[in-house]
């Protein structure tokens, strides 16, 4: 087998690693596949060494996420921890959905609850309904503001689509604003030039699943544009013959080519789902059919962009109970059914100019403004709110090893009072490539506007288990009928982040190694919980604090001109005064790693192997009042969730060459191959295998 020497763009990654419960044992495995990979023989039809072959020298990412949208800059010159994901980690991945390709990057906390619902966030901070990490594409935000959710699985952009993923880890509000608490995920979709010509791709496989993607692209002197059709499905995990998602998707985007390095791009896109399973909140199941559409517009030059776009949200949804609970409970809306209807326009204006002050001086300033508009039934009223926020950023060259960036972000909000959130960060470059990183900032997290205009109603209708209710003569005090009603309060303030951040990264063994190192503190405060109705109502309520704190390491290596790999380790430790829903939780040690290889006559693979450890997550206390209150309830779930391995394999095939360039490939994927069946939250579905067969062609 003939080793090539071609890499693709961007850096390459993989995973792969085996693991066990046993934290010592865990890393003994992790280090002695970090010496297997990078110890390995070079090909032995390998014309050159790596080491002085060019193209085996690993090519570091550039990112806008950290600086400013607009402008992009070497990860070792960003102010935040920031990580990439590129194309090829895409498709060697085999991956159908975003969540799973996250994994990846240590210190992410990835839940999946059923075949469509998943959570995601960072360092420690996730929960059912995940709320505090701002998704973006393109720099448009896809962050759902009416109840604080993304829809992971109702993106309308295919997967073949991405050029890459920034996530940057940690607080942003002091570029991004609200919502930027746990960190951005800026997802950045390929140009007309770079996806030029049509692709078509095909998935299908278990349960039912389908990813498909068609795209056109091309540029007729200065206009481009990119078309794009997708169709994606899969059945529930506790059901394989009943529907969790399905979703067609349509997208397209026109750019045109002005003077001076600028350019107008309008775009829209709209997703039709006529299934989604989830969310899964505490004793509430959701099941939805969300359609959602956005058109944007962009005008960009040199050192600045103003952007306008319209999101629009159409959400009828069934709000039912969790099966275990749902014959003494159920919820309605002020018109007495459970047959959720939501409607939400959001209009955005954004706009962002830097210059430069002097040489070593680079001065960003910009605004933001939203006004969102909803309708619902499950809302006390049709509701208004308006978002302004001015921020800037400075950053400044003190000399050849120190950068100093500093910003400051002002926001105010219809319902809350204004919040300021600064950042700052010290950059320290001793000798070349290696760079040292010291930041801290201040984030918040505004209440939605469900959690502060809902107006939702609870039946309780069951059969006391009490004594003298245990025969088949049952008294009339042995039925009981009560209602009571969960109401949107107006005294909540935003939830708070200060984070404290530690970073290295170093290139060693002539490029071909990076190792990077990170500590965080985070303190979080005024987390916003339900409280739980007494007597006849319940509310929302500001709760107390919790500290977070771990570390993360890893690697990337180019092993030889064929064979990549990486591996990372994330420990983290939450302590709280928090109780009941409003408690964090989440696994104290995560591994992930893994191998890819690439060979010329088109053979190429990857193994991917994600380790979570044990955790415990709350649960809602009317799971266990019910089962000791009423007739027929079975026991609360366990609030622990056992350790689990992911192992994601893929072999494919490269064919069909024209021009020097494969046009189609064949592949086949693994995911949970071990079939580790597994839970990710105590009410989740147990998350099973699935292998899947793919062809794509581009021509």
């Amino acid at each position: 087998m003939q080793a090539s020497h071609h890499v693709p763009s961007g850096h390459i990654r993989i995973l792969s690693c085996k693991t066990c419960p046993q934290a010592h044992r865990l890393a003994l495995i992790l280090a002695l596949l970090a010496i297997a990979a990078t110890c390995l023989p070079e090909s032995a039809s390998a014309t050159k060494k790596c080491d002085v072959d060019a193209l085996c020298i690993m090519e570091e990412e550039n990112v806008s996420i950290a600086i400013g949208l607009g402008r992009e800059q070497r990860i070792t010159d960003a102010p935040s921890n920031v990580y990439v994901i590129t194309d090829d980690d895409i498709r060697q991945s085999g991956a159908i959905d975003i969540p799973t390709i996250l994994r990846r990057v240590p210190g992410m906390e990835v839940m999946q609850v059923t075949g469509a619902d998943f959570n995601v966030s960072v360092r420690g901070d996730n929960q059912l309904r995940a709320n505090k990490l701002l998704v973006l594409i393109d720099g448009r935000s896809v962050y759902i503001d009416v109840q604080g959710e993304v829809l992971w699985k109702n993106f309308p952009v295919t997967l073949p689509e991405i050029k890459r993923i920034e996530v940057l880890k940690g607080p942003a509000s002091a570029l991004y604003g609200f919502n930027a608490y746990d960190g951005v995920i800026n997802i950045i979709t390929k140009s007309p030039d770079e996806m030029k010509g049509a692709t078509l791709q095909f998935g299908g496989g278990a349960y039912g699943t389908i990813s498909s993607a068609a795209i056109y692209a091309n540029r007729h002197d200065k206009l481009g544009y990119r078309l794009s059709y997708g169709h994606d499905q899969t059945q529930k995990w506790r059901d394989g013959d009943s529907l969790a998602f399905r979703t067609n998707k349509f997208n397209g985007q026109f750019e045109y080519a002005l003077p001076a390095q600028s350019r107008i791009l309008v775009s829209g896109g709209f997703v039709d789902t006529n299934n989604y399973d989830g969310p899964i909140v505490d004793t509430v199941l959701v099941s939805q059919k969300p359609q959602q559409g956005y058109a944007n517009v962009l005008y960009e030059r040199p050192n600045a962009f103003l952007r306008a776009w319209w999101t629009v949200l159409d959400q009828p949804s069934t709000v039912g109970t969790y099966p275990t609970i749902q014959n003494v409970l159920r919820f309605f809306n002020r018109d007495g059914t459970n047959q959720l209807t939501n409607t939400w326009n959001s209009y955005n204006v954004e706009g962002q100019h830097a210059l430069d002050l002097w040489a070593s001086n680079r001065f960003t300033y910009g605004l933001q403004y939203r006004h969102n508009a909803v309708s619902s039934n499950f809302l006390n009223q049709f509701t208004r709110e308006d978002r302004l926020g001015l921020y800037v950023q400075d950053e400044w060259k003190a000399t050849d090893k120190f950068t100093v960036v500093a910003g400051v972000r002002y926001d105010i909000d219809t319902f809350i009072n204004p919040t300021v959130s600064p950042r700052g960060s010290l950059i320290y470059r001793p000798v070349e490539d290696h760079t040292f990183r010291a930041g801290i900032a201040v984030a918040y997290r505004s209440p939605t506007i469900f959690e502060e205009q809902t107006q939702s109603f609870g039946n309780i209708n069951g059969v006391l288990n009490i004594p003298p209710c245990l025969g088949p003569f049952k008294p009339p005090f042995c039925f009981t009928n009560q209602t009571t009603a969960l109401n949107g309060s107006n005294q909540l303030v935003p939830e708070e982040i200060v984070s404290y951040d530690l970073g290295y990264q170093g290139w060693y063994w002539n490029h071909r190694l990076r190792l990077r190192v990170d500590l965080f503190y985070n303190h979080l405060s005024n987390l916003i919980s339900q409280l739980i109705p007494t007597g006849q109502s319940g509310t929302f309520v500001n709760g107390r604090q919790a500290d977070i704190f771990g570390g993360e390491a890893g690697f990337e290596v180019q092993a030889t001109p064929w064979l990549t790999g990486f591996a990372n380790y994330a420990y983290q430790d939450i302590t709280q005064s928090l109780t009941g829903l409003g408690q964090r939780g989440g696994p104290k040690y995560k591994a992930n790693a893994g191998l890819r290889g690439d060979f010329e006559n088109g053979l190429n693979g990857e193994a991917t192997l994600n380790y979570y450890g044990a955790a415990t997550y709350p649960i809602g206390p009317a799971f266990g009042a019910f089962a000791t209150g009423f007739q027929g309830v079975p026991p609360p779930p366990d609030t622990r969730v056992g350790s689990y391995v992911l192992l994601n394999l893929r072999g494919a095939y490269r064919f069909w060459k024209i021009d020097g360039q494969e046009k189609a490939e064949v592949a086949v994927s693994a995911f949970n191959a071990l079939n580790d069946k597994h839970k990710e939250h105590p009410l989740g579905d147990t998350i099973g295998s699935r292998v899947m067969g793919w062809l794509t062609i581009k021509y």
